[in-house]
């Protein structure tokens, strides 16, 4: 079924009380998946996209909260830099992977390509209609090795992003994260989710899934990010005939719920 974000239901909630339980199993987990992808030397490049003030940060905050440190590294992805404009567009992401058995978070990413270098003319047409081949082949040589990669698509309501500039707005202690270029995009919103659904459509393969999450609801989206990290970790893990063993002591969290295989079994009864 083709990705579109017209499908995606902005109205899930979760309650404080789940969500606190949840998150504090699911980050041990991603501790653990962590160790796992050292010790079997696999890397994770994970991306992430998405309309402003769609919760990027917070969902990556918490993902990597409870994590070794030392094995991580969060890349903030702007415009590039007049040198970089030498190179294909391509080169500064593969001087940004992560070593095997590491893992890298790209805030925004290559699809700035076929997203805001689209919208705003930065890329012929010829340019961002060929990118996604280009962007297929690159994850398909990453992948094809030892690493996995997963996309991560945070949508919100036009009503909660207005809601969520205007506090920016008026918090000193976020009001750097709103810009005159965030309020000219809301006027763009039709085009890029345009743009993002042929993006799904060209871009979403089984070895580099896009997954849309819902962002209305910030706890519900927290959550979601970290239960389908986890399960396509799992997933790749099989492929390669390993297993996701627990290789911390877990026993403080056994009265706690599982959440890891959660997601898959749920998707497992969808499709029967």
């Amino acid at each position: 079924m083709t990705l579109n974000l017209k499908n995606l239901d902005l109205s899930i909630e979760l309650d404080k009380k789940m969500y606190k339980k949840k998150l504090k199993v699911l980050q041990y987990e991603m501790l653990n998946a962590q160790q796992f992808l050292l010790k079997n030397k696999i890397g994770l490049v994970l991306v992430f996209e998405g309309m402003d003030a769609a919760g990027k940060g917070g969902a990556i905050k918490r993902l990597i909260e409870r994590v070794d440190p030392r094995g991580y590294v969060v890349h903030p992805i702007s415009a590039p830099q007049p040198h970089e404009l030498r190179y294909n567009y391509l080169q500064r992401f593969w001087r940004k992977l992560p070593q095997h058995g590491q893992i890298a978070v790209f805030d925004r990413s290559w699809y700035g390509r076929v997203l805001v270098e689209r919208i705003e003319g930065f890329a012929t047409k010829d340019e961002w209609s060929r990118a996604y081949e280009e962007i297929n082949n690159f994850e398909k040589i990453l992948t094809a090795g030892d690493y996995i990669i997963i996309k991560f698509w945070l949508h919100v309501s036009d009503e909660e992003q207005l809601k969520r500039f205007k506090e920016r707005e008026q918090n000193p202690y976020k009001s750097w994260k709103l810009t005159d270029e965030d309020w000219r995009n809301r006027e763009k919103s039709p085009l890029y989710i345009e743009a993002a659904n042929e993006m799904f459509e060209k871009t979403d393969k089984k070895n580099a899934p896009w997954i849309l999450v819902a962002g209305d609801d910030k706890k519900y989206a927290r959550v979601q990010v970290l239960q389908e990290t986890l399960a396509h970790i799992e997933r790749e893990a099989l492929k390669r005939g390993l297993h996701l063993t627990n290789v911390l002591d877990n026993a403080h969290l056994e009265d706690a719920e599982s959440s890891s295989l959660e997601i898959l079994n749920e998707k497992k009864k969808q499709k029967k």
